[in-house]
């Protein structure tokens, strides 16, 4: 089944394109619909080709311009590195380059452009994580009043923003829009469904902690499976029961502020971000001013939640991970429950579902199903209902102020290119990072959904909309981000210590 929404390569639309005239018109239009679409679009092919012709109209006086956009290197931006620019280009004669570089990298960069005035990209896809700093700087262009001004003439009628499901997640405490959702994806929890239900595995876990083996709730009953699991043999091969990773790299700051913070109990009640203390332990004001982080006032940065969070990721990351993980980065250690040793990890981004899907894999079944499954992360101890319930990433478009405006205006058509409805069922395919709801709807992810673990299932849920990304708390993600990256970094480096039960302390922040 799953062959059939991979039809498109790089290869075939490349030969598809070349057919064609060098001069941007309708018949590359066509070419890219015929190898690369096909039916996956929530258009018909009249309306493919409408929405194909206004691209084409609305490109024609940047004809011959070259201009360069960044991302991280996810499958989703692989894509439309590989595969949409070139196709854009055909189309419209806007030569992209779309760069792909560690998602450290593109935050470096951005940081760099916002403080030289420097145009270095013409446009970045940067995690609404930013959404805070973008506010408060003014430094990028707020989009609410892009396409009503300098943006309004290369802005597609089609567009349909009441379609996104982001938009929240980008949009500042003023109302104005300032990121174009691009690919989203959550952080959820990992495991082997197929080794949670083997009848052995079952009554020996049953034996030894008396309770049914089953996806946890607490980080407790985390701890008991990863125990369990770890240096057991299963199928003449010794497996663990945890995953994670600990290279002193940008990723392990994040890795904290994402979720392990949140889901141990950090800050206060209040969803999508705790009010008025979030997840990273920043109090703000009334008027979303920064008051302080650290408890003595009136933050929870370095409460007990975050300090049980680093205990326990200490402890399981030596003790229950592979040694290689200690030495990995995000990307380096995303595909590694997979390749079929890994019994769970509490926190896995489904960004990585489609590296977890493919035929041949030891998580695969013959018939294209897999072995795994996906459900909400465990909490900690200091977690209390009313809390942050999951952490999602939000990567989006943002335009710089400091970018010419024709460059700004070229960059924008390309942005909603690689969105547009005419391709964004087939993108979704490829890189499952869902942003439109009209995608996740589609009849042709219905029939897909049980080869992907639950993930369109939790899309089509509202948990959906309650999974969120660092809210407006933050006012310097780059600068903070580095902060903490380098002292967790520290921490995952130290020599290990002797294990131990946590026994959680009485929260002693002042509110």
């Amino acid at each position: 089944m799953m062959k059939r929404y991979l039809m498109g390569t790089a290869a075939t639309l490349a030969i598809a394109l070349a057919t064609g005239p060098a001069a941007a018109d309708m018949d590359a239009a066509k070419k890219f619909l015929d190898a690369e679409i096909g039916d996956l679009s929530t258009l018909s092919r009249e309306e493919q080709e409408q929405e194909m012709q206004w691209f084409v109209d609305a490109a024609e006086p940047y004809q011959g311009m070259e201009i360069k956009v960044v991302s991280e290197t996810i499958t989703t931006h692989e894509y439309e590195s590989k595969v949409l620019a070139p196709a854009f280009t055909a189309i419209t004669g806007i030569k992209v380059s779309h760069d792909l570089i560690g998602e450290g990298d593109v935050v470096e960069k951005l940081q760099t452009q916002m403080q030289s005035g420097e145009n270095i990209y013409d446009a970045y896809i940067n995690d609404s994580d930013l959404i805070g700093t973008h506010w408060r700087y003014q430094q990028v262009r707020n989009l609410t009043d892009w396409m009503e001004g300098e943006g309004k003439e290369v802005t597609n009628p089609g567009l349909d923003l009441d379609d996104y499901i982001g938009t929240s997640f980008t949009t500042a405490p003023d109302g104005k829009l300032y990121q174009l959702p691009d690919q989203q994806f959550a952080n959820l929890y990992w495991f082997r469904y197929d080794w949670f239900n083997d009848e052995k595995n079952k009554a020996d876990f049953q034996e030894k902690y008396g309770y049914e083996l089953g996806v946890p709730v607490n980080w407790s009953a985390y701890e008991d499976i990863a125990e369990f699991f770890t240096g057991r043999e299963i199928d003449g091969k010794k497996v663990y029961g945890h995953m994670d990773y600990g290279k002193k790299d940008p990723s392990l700051g994040w890795r904290f502020t994402d979720a392990w913070l949140s889901m141990a109990g950090n800050g206060d009640k209040g969803i999508p971000n705790g009010v008025p203390v979030d997840e990273w332990g920043i109090r703000v004001n009334e008027q979303s001013q920064p008051t302080g982080s650290c408890v003595a006032r009136g933050g929870d940065t370095n409460g007990p939640a975050s300090v049980y969070a680093i205990e326990k990721y200490l402890d399981w990351l030596k003790a229950y991970a592979p040694p290689e993980a200690q030495g990995m980065t995000f990307s380096e250690s995303g595909p590694v429950p997979a390749q079929g040793a890994i019994a769970q990890q509490i926190f896995w981004y489904t960004a990585f579902t489609a590296d977890a899907v493919k035929e041949g894999l030891p998580v695969v079944n013959e018939d294209g199903t897999p072995k795994w499954r996906m459900a909400p992360s465990p909490h900690g101890v200091y977690w209390v209902d009313g809390m942050k319930l999951g952490y999602q990433d939000v990567g989006s478009w943002t335009l710089m102020k400091s970018t010419p405006v024709d460059r700004a205006q070229a960059a924008w058509l390309y942005a909603q290119f690689v969105g547009s409805k005419t391709v964004d069922v087939k993108k979704a395919h490829e890189g499952l990072t869902f942003v439109r709801e009209s995608t996740i709807r589609d009849e042709s992810f219905t029939e897909r959904a049980p080869e992907l673990g639950g993930l369109i299932e939790f899309y089509r849920s509202p948990a959906r909309k309650q999974w969120s990304p660092t809210g407006t708390n933050v006012p310097d993600y780059p600068k903070l981000a580095q902060l903490w990256w380098q002292a967790i970094g520290d921490a995952s480096s130290a020599p290990s210590r002797p294990r131990k039960r946590w026994t959680p302390s009485a929260p002693s922040r002042k509110r």
